[in-house]
């Protein structure tokens, strides 16, 4: 069994090439989809909404994930279930108030699908420390998010050994997934520190390796 699992992120694939692409990256052994939904408002950046969760959808029949970094998460999660994704994950940011994120966990489950909270550099993990039995899934921001290709701060993987610790105690089987600035040359140190998931954006679509090269890289950093 692998120590982690390795989401590619399209940001950095070539669109006019998309299924060709994840096709590829699935045949290099990805394990699951991490697709970027932004709005341009919650974060800068627009990236794509549900005409390419869709696309991917229909070139891989791996699982997808949506990482809504939107204003409103709860308007987005019906559009990008229905085109494919499997669990969506927004950030605590978005929402803050404890009682509203429930909902919007509700609200995801009640789509048939899995839920997750991302966090920005600037949360503590112990803001999750309440929701952490209710969730699938927790993404600890290694970069600000919005933009692909930035370097990691190795400094924010405290936070996932925090959580990891909390999971653990409480007996959870709870999924931790770091994004930002993951590559070959740190992506043990993210399994150390507890991350079982690992979302890989430049370091699988670039201009100097094809994604089955990238992926071998990673596996090997990470294998048992």
């Amino acid at each position: 069994m692998p120590r982690a699992l390795i989401a590619p992120s399209i940001l950095t694939a070539d669109f006019g090439r998309l299924a060709e692409q994840v096709r590829a990256a699935e045949a290099g052994g990805a394990d699951l989809w991490h697709l970027d939904v932004m709005d341009g408002h919650f974060v800068p950046p627009i990236s794509f909404g549900r005409e390419v969760v869709a696309a991917v959808r229909a070139a891989s029949a791996l699982f997808i994930e949506a990482h809504l970094m939107v204003a409103k998460p709860a308007e987005q999660f019906a559009d990008i279930a229905a085109a494919g994704a499997q669990r969506l994950v927004f950030h605590y940011e978005a929402v803050r108030d404890i009682d509203a994120t429930r909902e919007h966990i509700q609200a995801a489950r009640a789509l048939g699908c899995e839920a997750g909270i991302a966090i920005n550099p600037e949360t503590p993990a112990d803001a999750l420390f309440p929701l952490l039995d209710a969730l699938d899934e927790v993404i600890v921001m290694l970069i600000r998010p919005g933009w692909g290709g930035q370097q990691m701060q190795p400094a924010l993987l405290d936070k996932v050994r925090t959580l990891r610790a909390r999971a653990n105690a409480a007996g959870l089987a709870l999924l931790i997934e770091v994004d930002g600035g993951v590559k070959a040359h740190n992506a043990s140190m993210c399994v150390d520190a507890g991350a079982t998931l690992l979302v890989a954006g430049s370091a699988v679509f670039n201009d100097t390796q094809t994604p089955e090269e990238a992926l071998a890289g990673l596996r090997a950093r990470i294998a048992p």
